[in-house]
């Protein structure tokens, strides 16, 4: 009696590790526990989020740094134009910007010490003569009364007297210009001028730095699309990326099994690759019915109406996930996970 159980356990075990050297362990505990009424299976595919990466200027790609299917991280140098043609632009708005700068300064300083003393000299001077004129005008004029001179006389006088009152009156108000310094409208025009140079020359500086393309974040190059040479446009794409984060996986719920689940209830994602399961969390339930997709590979094809569901993977150090690949999600149903919390 004790052999023939010995034997029994013998066979059973060796059916077993049959079993499982090819693989079919896993698919019986599966089907094991297909008959669990509180798991909830979901069939779905792997969601990898692309960034197609383009310069944002245009110009002769210099040199490319990256092939596809290399890791590259945040902030990583993929490709660069040209920059000479944006050094030169950079170099002229630069230029500009001073110049307009200097002339605002000027206007703040207002005139110089020795400009102010030279028309003050210069109103004295005026003052000086026009004090000679009148003297001169008012002896002409006397002469002329005693019938001394002539007419044309006393005209040569009085247009030399008016002229400098003129003179005077110009001088006076150029010094008084002077001393209250330019006008506030003057100021705020070369204001204006100087803003608008800085801007065109941080414009400059921007374009300059657009001649670099950088990784935005950390991923995978899936495809190169551009050679060394090449004339490009601003937003053509150079490179496609596959971003690490986030990896979601978009499965479909049955309508049946709808008030069975809610968002963040934590799911377990397993691969026919790998049987490890990969953590996750229900983020998302559409609030809108469809069909059944028919990328979506279940074992009972149906035409009945699900809710596509959004589960966002924790972590893939290992990177078994792929873009696209067809995965099976595995939750606890809300009962189950309300029976355990109440035990």
């Amino acid at each position: 009696m004790k052999k023939r159980f010995a034997l029994l356990l013998l066979v059973l075990a060796a059916v077993l590790g049959a079993l499982y050297a090819n693989g079919e362990l896993d698919g019986l505990i599966d089907r094991f526990r297909e008959k669990d009424p509180h798991r909830i299976r979901l069939y779905g595919n792997v969601e990898i989020r692309q960034v197609l990466l383009g310069f944002r200027v245009s110009g002769r790609v210099e040199a490319v740094y990256r092939e596809e299917g290399e890791r590259v991280a945040s902030g990583d140098l993929l490709s660069i134009l040209d920059p000479v043609p944006y050094r030169i632009k950079r170099s002229e708005a630069r230029g500009a910007m001073l110049q307009a700068k200097a002339a605002l300064d000027k206007l703040h300083r207002g005139f110089r010490t020795e400009e102010v003393r030279e028309a003050a000299a210069q109103r004295d001077r005026v003052q000086a003569s026009l004090d000679l004129a009148e003297k001169d005008y008012s002896r002409i004029s006397n002469l002329f009364a005693q019938k001394a001179v002539a007419k044309s006389e006393l005209d040569r006088a009085s247009s030399q007297r008016n002229a400098l009152r003129a003179e005077l009156a110009a001088a006076e108000n150029a010094l008084a210009l002077m001393r209250e310094g330019y006008r506030r409208e003057d100021i705020e025009a070369a204001e204006a001028a100087y803003e608008a140079a800085s801007a065109r020359f941080a414009a400059a500086e921007n374009a300059l730095s657009d001649t670099e393309l950088r990784s935005p974040a950390d991923g995978t190059i899936l495809t190169r699309v551009t050679e060394p040479g090449t004339v490009v446009g601003a937003g053509q794409v150079v490179y496609a990326l596959a971003l690490e984060r986030p990896i979601q996986v978009r499965a479909y719920i049955p309508e049946p099994q709808l008030g069975r689940v809610r968002v963040g209830m934590p799911a377990q994602i397993v691969t026919d690759s790998s049987p490890a399961p990969i953590e996750g969390t229900l983020t998302f339930i559409s609030p809108t019915a469809e069909f059944t997709p028919k990328q979506v590979q279940t074992e009972d094809l149906r035409t009945d109406l699900v809710y596509r569901a959004r589960i966002l993977v924790e972590d893939d150090r290992d990177g078994r996930l792929k873009n696209g690949m067809p995965v099976t999600v595995l939750m606890e149903s809300i009962e189950a996970s309300e029976g355990a919390a109440s035990r």
